[in-house]
């Protein structure tokens, strides 16, 4: 059947909510209360066309995977779709949009790009503000996200010349090739940042041969990132485990059948953290759009909004009861591939992993993003390298987090670190050039790594050893202003 607007209209209340996805129609009113963002979110939209809020953070076959058959009701008539084609095209933009508009006219050359600070710095006036304030927020004060500062705690020693990059083996039986010892990790919602989304980091990890993590919570489906994907690619998976063991099962079994290598289970992140910057995003939106809002007298405390945010919206399903003797056991029965947990804190939580049988562990704050004041992954694995050495032989290690330079990534390699991930400067690179961005910065990267191996002595990886590393507490130096 084919609907007109009118139609459409007059099912705008909770009893009888429709929406409109790409000239198609939902009946979404069973399914308000399972929605992760909450029903106020969808019902801004009932009776009407939803498709430019719902694409940016949703795969294409989100609705056939959540909504039952009887739920898609059929298309709009040809004069409706006509009448919503002239209105997205007469539509009045967003003063943000403008200045997105104008910034990519105005991005500078990529030659010029030298660091990931200087990507970033693009991105940044790129990004639209709903994405930015997503990519770049952290928990609470936003404290944790700058490890990097801390990282620079840890001082390299003796220099030398001559260096030799090797092929990097993410597990001996069988290898999986990268030619640099960084890996894409995990990150929701590229297309919130470029219309092309993850496709774009699984395009640019397969010129630049390394390998990439997809979360769960990609704004592409997982299928289509493996139809992006290289024959010979390798693409591993991000879980997070839904909290209905069958959903999870069906969701691991998928990915195995379509060549994901790897499963990283996410343990960092049973609820969602604090981030303020992303909450209050909306409302700085509206603001630049319409006048501020004030306090009204009478105004409660129940007057709440909506907290989760972008990023706690896509987690509210999640388990939030896993333990080591139930979670890593059923995973193993589920799937053959390896299992790698990711977001290990602690010495104790490597230590413990090791002793579950997992063959790797990803030490992670989740970019500060999740416990405020965390600490950086790098000072972990220097803790977890000088108080129990014996994890290393057990378990492959890698650390995300704080990483920027190609000497952060040294560090990493001399204390044990098999790889290092990088989740937001991947994120920050496709937003602002696209798959080239995402070859860019690890040419960048390449540049970074040989040049420190360089001047550190070691002709590949695999000369590099934990005596290579010290640490030192330091204050910087306070000249004077007399």
């Amino acid at each position: 059947m084919a609907w007109t607007l009118e139609q459409v209209a007059e099912h705008n209340s909770p009893s009888s909510c429709w929406v409109i996805i790409n000239d198609r129609v939902y009946d979404v009113s069973d399914f308000l209360s399972e929605h992760p963002g909450g029903a106020n979110i969808i019902l801004k939209y009932a009776g009407r066309d939803a498709t430019l809020a719902y694409e940016p953070i949703h795969p294409k076959n989100a609705l056939e995977k959540n909504l039952p058959p009887s739920k898609h009701l059929g298309q709009l008539d040809s004069g409706s779709s006509s009448t919503l084609k002239k209105a997205k095209e007469n539509r009045k933009k967003t003063k943000d949009e403008l200045r997105v508009e104008q910034a990519l006219k105005q991005r500078p050359p990529l030659h010029r790009i030298l660091s990931l600070a200087d990507m970033e710095d693009v991105a940044r006036r790129t990004l639209s503000y709903k994405a930015l304030s997503y990519y770049s927020s952290a928990a609470d004060d936003e404290i944790s996200t700058y490890a990097v500062i801390l990282e620079d705690k840890i001082l390299l020693q003796r220099t030398s010349y001559a260096t030799r990059l090797q092929d990097k083996r993410f597990y001996n039986n069988p290898g999986h090739q990268t030619s640099i010892p960084v890996f894409v990790s995990g990150a929701a919602l590229a297309k919130l940042g470029h219309p092309a989304g993850e496709a774009n980091i699984t395009r640019g990890a397969a010129k630049s041969n390394i390998i990439q993590m997809v979360s769960s919570n990609a704004s592409l489906s997982y299928e289509e990132i493996a139809q992006a994907a290289s024959p010979s690619q390798t693409i591993f998976f991000q879980l997070y485990k839904h909290e209905n063991d069958a959903i999870a099962e069906k969701r691991v079994k998928d990915v195995e059948k379509l060549g994901y290598k790897a499963i990283w289970l996410t343990v960092d992140a049973i609820v969602p953290g604090n981030r303020q910057r992303d909450i209050k995003s909306p409302w700085v939106l509206e603001e630049q759009e319409q006048p501020p809002k004030y306090y009204i007298e009478g105004e409660g405390v129940a007057d709440q909004a909506n907290s989760l945010g972008t990023a706690g919206a896509l987690i509210v399903n999640d388990d939030r009861d896993m333990t080591w003797n139930r979670t890593i056991p059923w995973l193993r029965r589920v799937t053959k591939l390896p299992v790698v947990v990711k977001g290990i804190q602690c010495v104790e939580d490597a230590v413990l992993a090791a002793e579950a049988g997992v063959d790797g562990i990803l030490i992670s704050n989740h970019g500060g993003r999740q416990l405020e004041y965390a600490m950086p992954p790098l000072e972990i694995l220097y803790k977890l390298r000088r108080q129990h050495p014996e994890v290393f032989d057990k378990v492959e290690v890698y650390i995300d987090g704080g990483v920027r330079r190609g000497t952060d990534i040294l560090k990493a390699l001399c204390l044990g670190a098999k790889a290092v991930g990088m989740g937001r400067p991947f994120l920050y690179a496709q937003s602002a050039y696209g798959e080239i961005g995402v070859v860019k910065i690890v040419e960048i990267l390449k540049r970074e790594l040989t040049t420190a191996m360089a001047l550190l002595g070691a002709s590949d990886v695999r000369a590099l050893t934990p005596d290579m590393v010290e640490r030192v507490d330091w204050q910087p130096i306070v000249r004077s202003k007399l």
